[in-house]
């Protein structure tokens, strides 16, 4: 048997343990008793960036952005889809750029929407620009980590 995984709840941010194998039965928070994963991206501010990348186990995916960016605004829907297929072997979370600018300077983000990979805490891959779901799903699964994080859920 593997050893626990942690995962952040997106409602309550309650840090849960969870056999790694049975992350694809979308468990319930311990906490707050909602799903830990409902295949749509988390919104956060810049307290919720820092829990949720530095504290789940699986790979975290960011899309920053800001809701007056028209490239931004056009790949929302896609992102949820996006995350509809990716749950529950990586997290996806959108962060407002315009929210967090602390976050923003922090990740050197230069243009958005750029999206960024995290494991374990550090950034591991990143590109700029909108994606559909099918490249975005096909971007994440050539990254390192992100093959066998999104083929667990497949």
């Amino acid at each position: 048997m593997a050893e626990p995984i942690h995962v952040v709840c997106p409602h309550c941010d309650a840090i849960n343990r969870m056999p790694q194998e049975r992350l694809a039965a979308h468990g319930k928070c311990g906490r707050c008793g909602k799903a830990l994963f409902d295949g749509r991206p988390v919104q956060v501010d810049a307290a919720r960036f820092a829990t949720h990348v530095e504290r789940n186990d699986i790979p975290v995916l960011v899309d920053f952005c800001a809701p007056w960016c028209g490239p931004c605004r056009a790949m929302a829907p896609e992102f949820e889809k996006a995350a509809a297929r990716l749950e529950p072997g990586i997290r996806l979370l959108k962060l407002d750029t315009d929210a967090a600018p602390e976050i923003a300077a922090r990740m050197v983000i230069r243009s958005i929407p750029t999206l960024a990979l995290f494991s374990g805490g550090r950034e591991i891959a990143r590109t700029a620009g909108a994606m559909n779901a099918e490249s975005l799903v096909a971007w994440v699964r050539a990254q390192p980590g992100g093959q066998e994080a999104a083929a667990a859920v497949v």
